[in-house]
């Protein structure tokens, strides 16, 4: 069964909204409080004594899921191709590249103890090599092993959103933080990632 045009374009927009959602909170959080004010206070200890590499992470992040979403729209990739490209290319680099490497060091001093510290860093890696196999397909002249290496690269990155998402619910249900952290380190970005591996195996 194929998947219905109209539940397609309905999907890119949420993710479109959903993503840029994130990115204008984070914006807000780290340009009018100091760093980590809205998280844990362990964790803003920790993003204090880090400053550089947690402002480098926001970066990141901010580039990837601003101009992700716009990625998977059809129409502006065959319209202005030359956009495509330069837009991949600030994802990858300034996106991927910066927020990953930042990703992989802040997951070093994460809050959750060694459970949300080997997510992250998992994550970070994967975010990483996804990226570069993806980069890797297209210089090949791939473009469909790229799409699918992209798939699952924005799925992890909008593990962003899924763990706010997330956290929410969980809040919303009293579950304490210090319980909830270390589930939710893996599974805001894993079931993402099982989802984009669906789509793009059914091409």
């Amino acid at each position: 069964m194929r998947i219905k045009p109209a539940l397609i374009v309905c999907s890119k927009v949420a993710l479109l909204l959903a993503s840029w959602g994130v990115v204008g909170y984070a914006l807000v959080a780290y340009t009018t409080k100091p760093a980590g004010a809205t998280v844990h206070p362990e964790m803003m200890r920790a993003f204090q004594e880090n400053l550089p590499v947690v402002y480098a992470h926001v970066f990141g992040a901010a580039v990837a899921l601003i101009v992700g979403p716009l990625q998977f729209f059809t129409g502006l990739r065959a319209r202005w191709p030359a956009f495509h490209r330069a837009l991949g290319r600030a994802y990858l680099l300034l996106g991927v590249g910066i927020g990953g490497v930042a990703g992989l060091w802040m997951s070093t001093f994460a809050f959750g103890g060694l459970t949300a510290r080997a997510a992250f860093a998992t994550l970070a890696v994967m975010w990483l090599s996804s990226g570069a196999l993806a980069l890797r397909a297209i210089l090949r002249g791939d473009a469909a092993a790229h799409r699918r290496w992209m798939m699952r690269n924005f799925a992890m990155t909008f593990g962003a959103v899924t763990l706010r998402l997330m956290l929410t619910g969980s809040f919303a249900l009293k579950v304490p933080f210090d319980t909830a952290y270390p589930v939710l380190a893996w599974a805001c970005w894993m079931p993402n990632l099982m989802v984009a591996e669906w789509l793009a195996r059914r091409g």
